[in-house]
């Protein structure tokens, strides 16, 4: 039996596999996952209907189970406001540092190698895409028993 919340076995298992620097896409409904993923990603999908599970949502469960260095947001074209999606991921991330990058160039740092796991939601915001790099577990981090 588990004690984290997590229990999804193909997101454990992915996570598992993955190590400091891997990367794990949260993609809103919208997101290409079948074009603009890393060819080595393993990509499973929550999207059941229309807005049923949220990027954070599945956020919220990853920030209790891995630990994160760094993030990366899709944003709109220049002069558009910022969605109010990406000042959600900043309040939930810090003090981890959240880059901008416009949509074409989320696409390609998606795309890298690097990679590990896609998780596709239900998520009906537009520009609701993050991409979390995987840092270190802090030593004490693990409870003896």
């Amino acid at each position: 039996m588990l004690l984290t919340d997590l229990l999804h076995p193909g997101i454990l298992e992915a996570l598992a596999g993955a190590g400091h620097g891997a990367r794990v896409l949260l993609a809103d409904g919208h997101y290409p996952a079948s074009t603009a993923a890393g060819e080595r990603a393993r990509i499973v999908h929550l999207n059941l209907r229309p807005g049923l599970l949220d990027v954070t949502t599945v956020l919220d469960a990853l920030l209790r189970a891995i630990p994160v260095e760094s993030a990366q947001v899709m944003v709109p074209p220049e002069g558009e406001p910022e969605p109010p999606a990406i000042a959600e991921y900043r309040a939930r991330m810090a003090p981890a540092p959240v880059e901008t990058l416009d949509r074409f160039a989320f696409y390609d740092a998606a795309r890298s190698p690097d990679l590990a796991l896609a998780i596709v939601t239900a998520d009906i915001r537009t520009y609701a895409n993050l991409l979390l790099t995987i840092g270190v577990r802090a030593e004490g981090t693990l409870t003896p028993r």
